[in-house]
């Protein structure tokens, strides 16, 4: 019988969204095949510092009376000290779970490539463009998909010309609008504008984030999810849809209220639901993503659909949508993490046959 296949679960990160990936990781470990692959935990603290495999158990084990709590190493490793590199270039393959900055915007994927190690998802251009909202919108449209109105506007830009942009966006969004980081995710740093003075605030929550902000139309309606499988032939899931009660579907909204529902499948008519499906897979292609994406729509007046964005690593905890929705299709938890992991190593054999 062959080794199993050393697969490193890569989790936690500098992002806002550091607690969001450990519980993904958590429940990855918990649920992947153990006869196949032999799990190795590679742990990144909030402040960048690479734990080994050892120091990661030893964090996940001081965590689990609070799970969102962070990683944390004594003493403080910072940046990826010689133990951490050598554990990771010992792996047959990468299972990437950072979620936002320095993990899902193509920097991890980048380490991974200059490594020659095989990882599982999107390669470098498709998660820097999953990544940064304004560029995937540029390509989504191009693309010929429907996407929000939105404005971009750069740090400096609103801090030189702000009342000549603040103009801009009540003529062509108006009011209530959303203002988001573009580089972001789990609607961290994302408020919703309803005057002026909101906006101002909404702009100053966003550049704390990033440089770059988007000011965006407000779709009033539905949201559903669908989940895309593969690298060359892309797979569209049965669509879900998340049904809340607070203002919008923002952090807490996500991760904290009780009372935030998925129901799968969504209800709808069988010709949106091809059309939604359809969507999935030409943005999925438009980005050149690989592996998994969760792509996010909004369905406004007359069910008008809206792609809201892509995510090419959305959350994977046993109970979030992306799994949830593959599981609708008949594809157990379990079983697509060793569908993803196979579809990384088949991308990395892809790339290995390139001059």
């Amino acid at each position: 019988m062959a080794s199993p296949l050393r697969v490193g679960i890569l989790f936690g990160g500098r992002s806002a969204e550091h607690e969001v990936s450990v519980v993904s990781a958590q429940g990855v470990m918990g649920a992947i095949d153990r006869e196949r692959f032999q799990v190795v935990p590679l742990g990144v603290t909030k402040d960048g510092g690479w734990l080994t495999p050892e120091e990661t158990e030893a964090a996940l084990a001081a965590i689990t009376a609070e799970r969102l709590a962070g990683l944390r190493a004594s003493p403080a490793a910072g940046g990826i000290r010689p133990q951490a590199l050598a554990a990771l270039r010992e792996l047959d393959v990468v299972f990437p779970l950072v979620h936002g900055t320095f993990g899902e915007d193509g920097s991890l994927q980048g380490l991974l490539e200059i490594l020659d190690i095989a990882y599982v998802g999107a390669g470098v251009a498709a998660s820097a463009v999953g990544m940064d909202k304004a560029l995937q919108q540029m390509i989504l449209r191009q693309a010929g998909l429907p996407v929000p109105q939105s404005l971009v506007v750069t740090d400096s830009r609103w801090q030189n010309e702000g009342p000549t942009l603040v103009r801009e966006a009540e003529s062509h969004l108006g009011y209530p609008c959303f203002v988001k980081p573009a580089n972001s995710g789990s609607s961290i740093g994302t408020s919703k504008a309803r005057s002026r003075e909101d906006l101002a605030d909404a702009m100053k929550e966003a550049f704390r984030y990033d440089r770059k902000a988007l000011i965006e139309q407000a779709i009033e309606g539905r949201q559903v999810e669908c989940s895309v499988l593969g690298n060359d032939q892309p797979q569209a899931s049965p669509l879900g849809e998340i049904v809340f009660t607070r203002e919008f579907y923002d952090y807490v909204a996500k991760y904290e209220d009780p009372t935030t529902k998925l129901i799968i499948p969504a209800e709808l008519s069988p010709d949106l639901a091809r059309s939604l499906q359809a969507m999935a897979i030409a943005a999925f292609e438009a980005v050149d993503c690989a592996g998994m994406g969760r792509v996010d729509f909004f369905l406004g007046r007359d069910d008008q659909p809206y792609l809201n964005e892509i995510n090419t690593i959305p959350g994977f905890t046993p109970v979030s949508m992306y799994p949830k929705l593959w599981e609708a299709a008949g594809l157990a938890y379990r079983d697509l993490i060793t569908r993803l992991i196979e579809l990384g190593l088949e991308r990395h054999r892809q790339r290995q046959r390139r001059v």
